[in-house]
């Protein structure tokens, strides 16, 4: 056989997108993100450690909008990784595995999320303001 007739396995361009394969990926994106994040929090503390002069250089940079833009992608990373590594822990006890439910708690991890972040980030502002 050819190798030009050999079947093909089938790939994104055969399966319709849903929910849960979107919210797979997500999860791996966000844990790498997450691992971004916690070297940036291990520079923020060693910049801290290093005196005033090294902590304004960190500061400035992360009160810049692309810093801030890194700090909120973070936080929901965050929350969202969390909310579905518990969704993941509650498919490994063999519960809410079917379509509906998985989809449903699909759902729920996004909305827990961006809630989430929304409230740290209100309450950070609200704290600053007041």
């Amino acid at each position: 056989m050819s190798v030009s007739q050999r079947p093909l396995s089938p790939h994104l361009q055969v399966y319709s997108w849903h929910l849960t394969m979107a919210l797979s990926i997500l999860h791996r994106m966000t844990g790498v993100f997450l691992s971004f994040g916690a070297v940036a929090l291990v520079i923020v503390l060693v910049s801290m450690a290093s005196g005033a002069d090294a902590y304004s250089c960190i500061h400035d940079a992360l009160t810049h909008p692309i810093g801030l833009l890194f700090l909120f992608a973070w936080t929901f990373a965050l929350y969202f990784h969390m909310a579905n590594g518990v969704r993941h822990l509650v498919w490994d006890a063999g519960l809410g595995l079917g379509k509906k439910v998985a989809s449903s708690s699909g759902w729920y991890v996004l909305a827990f999320a961006v809630l989430a972040t929304a409230a740290s980030w209100l309450s950070m502002v609200m704290g600053v303001l007041v």
